[in-house]
């Protein structure tokens, strides 16, 4: 699996508020981990073959350190919703769930499937302060108390070419007034200014416009929980948007994939991606090269002459990062102490393990120990990255860039969160309201439309979320 996506929470919130019995029984390989108080059960969306075996071999390290057994249970991501209504309905919860996203947290917390208790005395015991302050916070409640314990997060980026950029006399496309006048200028030639998503029911485009929301003031809902997709603020995001979709980016609708190709290709100046994308910049993945003219001469090439921008800011707003933290949850039947002391083994003697899994993706959310407050951090940085090829990330791109993706996870923000909204925004990653209203303003709508439209169909949304 390349976690890129936001795990689709909608459904869980409805499917466990009825507690039906409906779906396959992938739990059979254990329930909670009850009676001896010697064995775990932990599923994880992570369920591409070599990452399931490689965390079988930190559970057996564990399991000889600890005298506590652990069995990985892989469930497929577009699984875990009906698999866990299922395993709630029979009594048969996992007692954790490892990588599992702000939106699942929250849908399990609110239908009180959770312990909430034991992760923050984890927290705690390994210190709050070694933590990035902004991943607590989006697994906390309103009240701040913590429902999950963050693992890692990937980061969303906007990818650019710094060559062009220079050749061009352009600034660093740190601010939308800026994007928007670099994808004008690069737009020539048969090359476009910047490759962006516009597919609808994709969450990767609803990713990429909270991306420049979050810049610009444009909040899903306000302090009081109003859904606010039609203000001002959202408005003009919705109209940066299309002016880059249908201006200065492909036509048809772009997807991750034609995104990533036409970038490749060197076809575009500009693309917003996660830090997924840098494994397969360097060349380490055989199936996604980059196939740039002067990458055949040179095929790193690319890593060498893009740059990346971590927080982007419009005219209504401040520097703000969109990132995907993910995080160990432990249910309500967990065998409570067992689980503590597995997770607090994941978070420091096998967090570098862990990372190891996947580094362009797994972006340490607790930085070090309070004795060495840069170790993980460093150990992250020299962890190899790819697939057919390896190699560190530091070893490929400059410091700056590095530090962008290191320190983008500083300044996380995410709609909904903040405003206690995290059923909500679970909901609509089920629905995607917003690629929708994207893809209908870009093929003939307009902006306010847009706005208009979202918001109705989030209202809609918060209906069934209320019930």
């Amino acid at each position: 699996m390349r976690a890129r996506y936001m795990l689709v929470a909608g459904a869980l919130v409805a499917s466990l508020a009825a507690c039906t019995t409906s779906g396959p029984d992938a739990n059979e390989d254990g329930g909670a981990g009850k009676g001896d108080g010697k064995t775990l059960t932990m599923w994880t969306t992570e369920d591409v073959q070599d990452r399931v075996e490689a965390m079988k071999k930190i559970a057996a390290k564990f399991e000889s350190a600890k005298g506590i057994k652990v069995n990985v249970v892989a469930v497929a991501e577009d699984q875990f919703d009906q698999v866990m209504t299922s395993a709630a309905a029979e009594g048969k919860l996992p007692d954790l769930v490892a990588a599992l996203q702000p939106e699942g947290v929250q849908s399990l917390a609110v239908n009180d499937l959770l312990d909430t208790t034991t992760p923050g005395e984890i927290v705690k015991d390994l210190g709050a302060d070694t933590f990035s302050p902004a991943a607590l916070k989006l697994t906390q409640n309103p009240d701040g108390k913590q429902l999950a314990v963050p693992s890692d997060a990937w980061t969303q980026l906007l990818f650019y070419r710094k060559d062009l950029f220079a050749k061009a006399g352009l600034d660093k496309p740190d601010t939308m007034a800026k994007i928007t006048a670099a994808a004008q200028k690069l737009t020539t030639g048969g090359n476009a200014g910047i490759a962006l998503s516009t597919t609808p029911g994709d969450a990767f485009t609803h990713q990429s416009f909270e991306y420049f929301g979050l810049g610009n003031g444009c909040q899903l809902v306000d302090t009081s929980g109003k859904i606010q997709l039609n203000s001002p603020q959202c408005v003009d995001t919705f109209r940066f948007y299309n002016d880059l979709a249908t201006k200065y980016s492909f036509k048809g609708n772009q997807d991750v994939d034609t995104t990533r190709a036409n970038y490749f290709a060197g076809k575009a100046g500009m693309v917003v991606w996660s830090s997924f994308l840098l494994d397969e910049l360097a060349g380490l993945r055989s199936d996604a090269l980059p196939t740039c003219p002067e990458c055949k001469k040179d095929p790193a090439y690319l890593a060498k002459n893009t740059g990346v921008i971590g927080p982007v800011s419009g005219p209504s707003g401040r520097p703000t990062q969109f990132g995907q933290v993910v995080s160990w949850a432990i249910t309500h039947d967990a065998n409570k102490s067992a689980a503590k002391q597995f997770v607090e083994y994941m978070m420091s003697d096998a967090y570098t393990d862990w990372l190891a899994l996947a580094p362009e993706g797994k972006v340490p959310t607790r930085k070090g120990t309070s004795d060495d407050p840069q170790k993980y951090l460093k150990a992250w940085s020299g962890l190899s990255a790819g697939v057919d090829k390896k190699a560190p990330l530091s070893s490929v791109y400059s410091a700056d860039v590095i530090n962008t993706i290191v320190n983008g996870a500083d300044k996380f923000d995410r709609w909904g969160f903040a405003q206690g909204k995290g059923a909500l925004v679970g909901a609509t990653q089920g629905e995607l309201p917003v690629p929708k209203a994207i893809n209908d303003m870009v093929n003939g709508g307009t902006p306010e439309k847009a706005a208009q439209q979202a918001t109705a169909a989030v209202q809609e949304i918060e209906k069934s979320v209320d019930k």
